[in-house]
C-alpha cells in the first residue's frame, strides 16, 4: 500500500510540475588563472547552490588537485592529505573530479581538509550546470548545513589544462569574482524570498525557518530606512484539468484545482494536506500586501517568525485559529486578511496566487523559480547556503561601492578572513588590537581607531597610535616598566607619535628601553671626592668625609666652612649698610647747614657791610621824597 502510495504521490508530482519545467538561468562569476602564462586567461563556473560565495569579494589562491581521491567522496583523512595553508601562505583550491557522489559531500570532505574553495570539474563537454544539495530524501547528512567554503563547476576543458600544468610542476593561480556576480542598478536593492508555511518537509524547511528568525532584525533595519524593497513570494502549482476531481487534487488544492502544494508529509492518510498548506501561504501573502499598504512591510518577518514558534504542524496548531491569534498580536486587522483570501472554494481565479504563479515565471537573467527556498536580489537568482551573514553579504553587493548603508560594514557580516592569520595585517597581539577588519567586499588592512585614539601607519607591518590622548591606548603601542615602586614610560603626550626612551635609558623606546648607568659611563658625579651610585633610570651622588655635595655645581664643600662663610657674609652685609646709612646722614646735614648759612648772610648783607664785603654806593633817585 506504502508503495503503491508513493507512486500516486510521485505522479501528482510530475502532474503538478508538468508547468513549472521551465527556463532554468546558471549564476556564473568570474574564474580568472593568473599564472601560469600557458593558460592565463578568463573563464566562466557555474555557482554552486550550497556554501558560501563570497558575494561583492574575491578570492586568490593556488590550485591543488590531488594524487588521491581525486573525486573527493572519501575523507582526506584517510589519504593523509591537507589543504591548510600555511601561515602568510595563499589559500588553496582544491580541483576535484565529477561524479560517484554527490556534489555537496565532495565539498565537505574538501572544507574538512582545509581548503578555501572547492572547483569541480565536469566530466563531460557540456554548459555549465547549477551544483544543487541532494532531494529532501536524501538530505538528512548532518554536514549539509555546515557547508562553508565557496563551490562552482567548472568545465572539463579548463579541468583539463589544470591538471596537465600541474603534472608539468607549474604552480597555478586563480583568482575567484563575485564582485560583478550581482547588478546594482540603482541605490536601492529589490529582493524577493520564494518560501512556504510548511514545516514538516525536513531539513530545508527547518534551514528556512532559521533563516527567517536569524535574518530578521537585519531585514527590518534594512526595509523601515529605504535601503531595500523586500517581496516574500509562495510557489504553487495548479492541476491538470482532468485530475480536478480526483482525491489527490482535492486534497492538495484550493479554488477548484487552481492553486496546490504537495502533502506536507507525502502521506494523503494522516497529517495536514497540501490544501491546508495553500491557505497558510495565501495569509502569509495576504498579511504582507495589508501590512505594506499600511506603510508597515517589515511587519512580515514578525508574523512568520511568531507563527512558526507558535503554530508548528508537530503540536497540531497549524490553524486558521493560531494565525489570527498572530495577526491580532501584530496589531493587524483580521478582517482585512480574510477579505483578501476570498472564498478557497470558488471555481475562479484568487488574485494574489495567480500573480504569485506568473511572478514563477522568469523574465530578463533570471530564471523560472522551481525550489523552495529560493532567494533573488536585483532580480539575479542568489546561490549558496541561506545563512544571515551570507545573505547579507549578497544584500549589499548590491549596492554601488561606497554607497552601502552603515549595517554593511559593522560585524553583522564576517568574511573570517582576519581568523586565519590575522588576514595578513599588523596586531598587536599585548593588547588585541588589530588593522585587519571584516566587511562584505572582503578584508581590508587598515590601522584601526581605538577609543578614539587614532592609529597611523600601512596596515600590514605597522600601526602606531597618534595623537595626543594616545597613552591612554596600549601606553601608545611604546614601552612601559614598572619597578621598585617607579614606572617610566617610552610614551610622551606632548608627542602627537613616536616612542622615546625617558632621561635616564636608552633603546628604540618600543619594545625595550634600558637603564643607563650615569656612574660607569662618567657623566655624573665628576668631582674629585664625589662617590656615585646608579639607580633604576637615575643615579645618586655622595661626598666623601665631613663634605656636602652640590648638586648644580657638582662638587664637594665642607659643611662647617659653608657654615662660617655665610654668617660672614651676611654680617658685611649689615655693617655695610649701616655704614652707607650714616655717611649718607652727614652728608644730608652738612649740606643743610651750608645752605642754612647763605641765606642768613645774603639777608643780613642787606643792611650792613659784612667783614668780607666793600662799602656799596648809596643811590638816589631824584624826583622822590
Amino acid at each position: 500500500m506504502k508503495g503503491k502510495l508513493g507512486l500516486i504521490v510521485c505522479l501528482l508530482w510530475f502532474l503538478l510540475c508538468g508547468s513549472c519545467l521551465g527556463r532554468f538561468v546558471v549564476e556564473k562569476n568570474s574564474l580568472k588563472v593568473t599564472s601560469p602564462e600557458s593558460i592565463k586567461d578568463l573563464y566562466e563556473c557555474a555557482i554552486g547552490n550550497f556554501g558560501i560565495p563570497q558575494y561583492g569579494g574575491s578570492m586568490v589562491g593556488t590550485v591543488v588537485y590531488p594524487k588521491a581521491n581525486q573525486k573527493a567522496c572519501k575523507s582526506f583523512d584517510d589519504f593523509d592529505v591537507s589543504f591548510k595553508s600555511k601561515p602568510g601562505g595563499m589559500p588553496i583550491f582544491v580541483v576535484v573530479d565529477r561524479g560517484e557522489c554527490y556534489f555537496t559531500l565532495k565539498a565537505w570532505n574538501a572544507q574538512r581538509a582545509g581548503a578555501a574553495a572547492i572547483l569541480v570539474a565536469d566530466d563531460r563537454v557540456e554548459p555549465l550546470i547549477t551544483m544543487d544539495s541532494p532531494e529532501e530524501e536524501d538530505a538528512q547528512a548532518d554536514y549539509l548545513q555546515n557547508i562553508t567554503i565557496p563551490s562552482a563547476l567548472i568545465s572539463k576543458t579548463l579541468g583539463d589544462k589544470i591538471k596537465k600544468e600541474q603534472s608539468k610542476g607549474e604552480m597555478i593561480v586563480i583568482s575567484l569574482d563575485w564582485r560583478e556576480a550581482l547588478p546594482h542598478p540603482d541605490e536601492r536593492v529589490e529582493y524577493e524570498f520564494w518560501t512556504n508555511t510548511n514545516d514538516e518537509c525536513g531539513p530545508k524547511c527547518e534551514s528556512q525557518i532559521e533563516f527567517v528568525k536569524s535574518f530578521k532584525g537585519a531585514a527590518q533595519i534594512l526595509e523601515k530606512k529605504g535601503y531595500t524593497q523586500f517581496t516574500p513570494h509562495y510557489i504553487t502549482w495548479y492541476c491538470p484539468e482532468a485530475f480536478t476531481l480526483s482525491k489527490q487534487c482535492k486534497s492538495q488544492c484550493i479554488n477548484h484545482g487552481r492553486y496546490c502544494a504537495p502533502d506536507p508529509e507525502q502521506d494523503f492518510s494522516k497529517g495536514y494536506d497540501g490544501k491546508d498548506v495553500v491557505l497558510q501561504n495565501l495569509r502569509q501573502a495576504c498579511f504582507f500586501k495589508v501590512a505594506n499598504d499600511s506603510g508597515k512591510p517589515w511587519l512580515w518577518w514578525d508574523y512568520v517568525t511568531d507563527f512558526s514558534i507558535r503554530c508548528p504542524m508537530k503540536d497540531k496548531k497549524y490553524t486558521e485559529e493560531c494565525a489570527n491569534e498572530v495577526i491580532r498580536a501584530l496589531g493587524v486587522d483580521v478582517k482585512q486578511i480574510d477579505k483578501c483570501i476570498g472564498d478557497p472554494g470558488a471555481d475562479a481565479d484568487n488574485h494574489i496566487l495567480k500573480a504569485e504563479q506568473e511572478a514563477q515565471i522568469g523574465k530578463g537573467n533570471r530564471g523560472d523559480v522551481t525550489i523552495l527556498p529560493t532567494l533573488v536580489i536585483n532580480n539575479r537568482q542568489y546561490r549558496g547556503k541561506l545563512d544571515k551573514g551570507a545573505v547579507l553579504k549578497a544584500i549589499c553587493s548590491g549596492f554601488e561601492e561606497t554607497t552601502e548603508p552603515a549595517i554593511c560594514l559593522t560585524d553583522d557580516i564576517q568574511t573570517n578572513e582576519c581568523l586565519e592569520n590575522n588576514g595578513g595585517c599588523w596586531k598587536d597581539k599585548s593588547a588585541n588590537i588589530t588593522a585587519c577588519r571584516d566587511t562584505f567586499r572582503g578584508r581590508v588592512c587598515e590601522c584601526p581607531t581605538v577609543q578614539g585614539v587614532r592609529f597611523v601607519g600601512d596596515g600590514y607591518t605597522h600601526c602606531e597610535a597618534s595623537g595626543a590622548l594616545r597613552c591612554a591606548v596600549n601606553n601608545g603601542g611604546c614601552w612601559k616598566q614598572t619597578k621598585d615602586g617607579i614606572t617610566y614610560s617610552a610614551c610622551v603626550d606632548e608627542h602627537t607619535k613616536g616612542c622615546y626612551c625617558p632621561p635616564g635609558f636608552k633603546g628604540d623606546g618600543v619594545t625595550h628601553c634600558e637603564d643607563i648607568d650615569e656612574c660607569k659611563e662618567r657623566i655624573a658625579c665628576q668631582c674629585p671626592d664625589c662617590k656615585c651610585k646608579n639607580t633604576w633610570g637615575s643615579y645618586e651622588c655622595s661626598c666623601r668625609g665631613n663634605l656636602l655635595y652640590m648638586h648644580e655645581h657638582d662638587t664637594c664643600i665642607s659643611k662647617a666652612g659653608k657654615a662660617e662663610f655665610s654668617w660672614g657674609f651676611v654680617w658685611v652685609i649689615i655693617f655695610g649698610l649701616a655704614a652707607a646709612g650714616v655717611a649718607g646722614y652727614a652728608v644730608y646735614k652738612y649740606r643743610i647747614r651750608r645752605y642754612m648759612d647763605s641765606e642768613i648772610r645774603a639777608i643780613m648783607a642787606q643792611y650792613m657791610p659784612l667783614d668780607n664785603q666793600g662799602e656799596v654806593p648809596n643811590h638816589v633817585s631824584h624826583g622822590n621824597v
